[in-house]
This record gives structure tokens, C-alpha cells and sequence, in this order.
């Protein structure tokens, strides 16, 4: 999993110019969507990936259970990986809705 696409949050962008806020915080968000898209695309892959290894395991082309385990840990390390990442926004999601203003 590429964790260097995290780095592409600009939510700081947000506070540092007043002017064109609008803006800011639409391209903060489509840089937050982009980047949980990508990981979502990631995880998928790395479950395809785990799929094939036991296909091919299952019938003989793959001897290798090592490549097995390693494709099946990548793909369970991904997704809970995503479902963190998913619960910490829902979580920071809830506490701004219970924001008193």
C-alpha cells in the first residue's frame, strides 16, 4: 500500500488564506477523495492479487505457499488498513455534526 498518498491532504490550505475559501476547501476535499479512492482501488487490487494466488494454489499451478501467505496478509493488512482509516472519518465526521456553533 502506498502510504505517500496520504501526504496529498491539504486540509492546513484551508486556514492559511482567507481569501477564496471556497475554493480551498473544495480542492481539499477533492484531495481527500482522491487519495481514499486510491486506497480503496489499492485494497481491491491487493484482495485480486490474494484471489489469484489461491486460485493458483488451488490448482496445482502454484506449489509456492509462501507467495500464498504473503499475497493473503497484503490484502488483510490493506483492508483493515481502509476500514481504520474509514472509522476515523466517521468518527471525526460525528464530531463535527455534534459541534455546537
Amino acid at each position: 500500500m502506498d502510504i505517500k498518498s496520504i501526504n496529498n491532504f491539504k486540509v492546513l490550505d484551508v486556514f492559511d488564506n482567507k481569501t477564496n475559501k471556497i475554493g480551498k476547501k473544495n480542492e481539499t476535499f477533492e484531495n481527500i477523495f482522491e487519495s481514499i479512492k486510491n486506497m480503496v482501488n489499492e485494497t481491491s487490487k491487493y484482495n485480486d492479487i490474494a484471489q489469484q494466488e489461491e486460485m493458483a494454489y488451488a490448482m496445482g499451478i502454484k506449489n509456492n505457499t509462501h507467495d500464498l501467505a504473503v499475497a493473503q496478509q497484503k490484502a488483510n493488512l490493506s483492508l483493515q488498513y481502509t476500514v481504520s482509516i474509514r472509522n476515523h472519518i466517521l468518527d471525526a465526521y460525528k464530531e463535527i455534526m455534534n459541534m455546537q456553533f
